[in-house]
């Protein structure tokens, strides 16, 4: 067996085609044997690919616009999409059939501060005609750490990706009101990312095959079944909120399409960077991402 190492930026539903690549075996029939970690505070995977401490990541297109914008080469290549939409849910104190989008600015707001997340939540809103910088926004740190804060009564409305959202309805403490993946649409929100080195390896021709079909499954098998391989994954999700997730992300469009980073949504994601100004210049497609290996 080839030991092949993953670590992510975030954990949830949202990247069940990679999780679902090791929870449901697609990388063991490769041959692999895969272990799974999430970056720690202060570091990011770009990071740990650059050290050769990790083979695989799970990023963004986003996240070498960083090292660009500092003039600095990118130290991974995005190779393969995850998600084509953004994963990130708003939950309310209750049910809102009637849900406007400013309806955010009247309460505490406990959003992801920072980075992609809230650029993206940003410009939802702005779609939408609301002003983020207009809320009473509350920032209490890890998924952990909002989700206590949520239970304990602090803030009106909560935003985070599946299935953290869809446990807090399971606990009848809040309820889904809005998506912003819906807002937006189609946009490069999160791809898998290794070195430059890595990619020109046979594994990574063995990854991508395990990966291809780890994505169809995870968008065409039913709910119930993907839940049910993830669920050692989410201890402490109860495995309704963790089905009810991964159904969401199914009806949303999140895993449909081609493995292969499509360009429109690379644009979008430019759009979104620009209107918070987090880039100078829109990046080239292909000074951060290539095709996947040919398998």
């Amino acid at each position: 067996m080839t030991t092949l190492r993953i670590m992510v930026s975030r954990h949830s539903a949202f990247y069940s085609p990679l999780l679902a690549a090791i929870a449901a075996g697609f990388l063991k029939d490769e041959g692999f044997e895969p272990s799974y970690a999430v970056a720690p505070p202060g570091r990011t995977v770009a990071q740990f690919i650059a050290s050769g401490d990790i083979d695989i990541a799970q990023s963004a297109v986003s996240a070498s616009w960083t090292a660009l914008e500092l003039g600095r080469q990118p130290p991974m290549i995005h190779f393969a999409q995850i998600n084509q939409r953004d994963g990130f849910l708003i939950a309310g104190r209750s049910a809102d059939i009637a849900f406007q989008w400013d309806k955010l600015l009247s309460g505490g707001f406990m959003f992801v501060h920072g980075g992609q997340p809230q650029a993206m939540l940003a410009y939802a809103m702005h779609l939408r005609g609301v002003d983020l910088a207009k809320a009473k926004g509350l920032d209490r740190g890890s998924t952990d750490q909002m989700l206590s804060a949520f239970r304990a009564g602090e803030a009106d409305w909560f935003h985070e990706q599946a299935p953290y959202p869809q446990q807090l309805e399971q606990e009848g403490v809040a309820r889904v009101v809005a998506s912003v993946g819906e807002a937006i649409g189609p946009v490069a929100f999160s791809s898998v990312a290794a070195s430059p080195e890595w990619l020109r390896r046979p594994e990574a021709k063995r990854f991508m095959r395990a990966y291809r079909k780890a994505r169809a499954w995870a968008n065409s098998a039913k709910p119930p079944e993907i839940a049910a391989a993830e669920q050692s994954m989410f201890p402490g999700i109860h495995r309704t909120a963790l089905t009810r997730a991964i159904e969401y992300y199914q009806r949303l469009g999140t895993w449909d399409g081609a493995v292969s980073i499509p360009l429109q949504p690379y644009e979008t994601a430019l759009d979104v960077f620009s209107h918070s100004r987090l880039i100078t210049r829109r990046y080239s497609y292909d000074q951060v991402a290539v095709a996947p290996p040919d398998v």
